[in-house]
């Protein structure tokens, strides 16, 4: 059940230390979610949602579901999407493999789908912008964590969640055309990381 080796690296040297009081509030709502859903013994579906799901939500899945790995929190199922679907954009990829994810291209295409490996033991997380109610996604017993205030706006209703939580994280974007735009992505990939291992580190295992 072990993560590969370079991220069970990455993963351990995030300090969590670093996420402050205010963000600890905003996370607290997705923890008593996980919590509860731990509690019960059901499974616990996460849907990260942003504008075109292309940077943030993708990270956010992907490391969420890598954190509820590393730490053994059992019927851990992590999904995204957006308003609208795009493309994940490549320096999402990028990131991601430097962090040491095994990642395949599927599909070669406008929205390519992606084969994201964290694990020898588990299945892939298929990556692909969709929106938020694909048919790849859950349709009902589920949070939406709202990444972006964009969409925490324009989704004024997210229809069969069970519970709302929006956690915002600013735009890599904006460093698109800067040499700072690797720099940038990774910050934002590290934030996210340690957000979600301090996430599923507060959560108490049932017996």
């Amino acid at each position: 059940m072990k993560l590969f080796e370079k991220i069970t690296d990455f993963v351990t040297q995030l300090d969590v230390s670093t996420v402050n009081e205010e963000r600890k509030q905003i996370l607290q709502p997705l923890i008593d979610f996980i919590q509860m859903k731990q509690n019960k013994n059901e499974v616990i579906n996460l849907n990260f949602i942003c504008t075109h799901n292309s940077r943030r939500s993708h990270l956010a899945q992907i490391w969420a579901q890598t954190a509820g790995h590393y730490f053994s929190v059992p019927n851990v199922l992590c999904y995204s999407g957006g308003t609208e679907a795009t493309a994940v954009f490549p320096a999402v990829i990028e990131t991601l493999k430097n962090s040491g994810f095994n990642i395949c291209t599927m599909t070669s295409s406008e929205n390519p789908k992606y084969a994201i490996k964290y694990s020898e033991s588990q299945s892939s997380i298929i990556g692909f912008s969709k929106r938020w109610d694909d048919t790849s996604n859950p349709k009902d017993s589920f949070c939406a964590v709202m990444t972006c205030s964009e969409a925490d706006g324009d989704c004024p209703v997210v229809f069969g969640a069970e519970k709302r939580v929006p956690i915002h994280y600013l735009d890599p974007k904006a460093f698109d055309n800067s040499p700072e735009k690797m720099e940038e992505y990774n910050k934002t990939s590290v934030q996210i990381a340690t957000e979600m291992k301090y996430v599923f580190g507060q959560i108490k295992q049932t017996k």
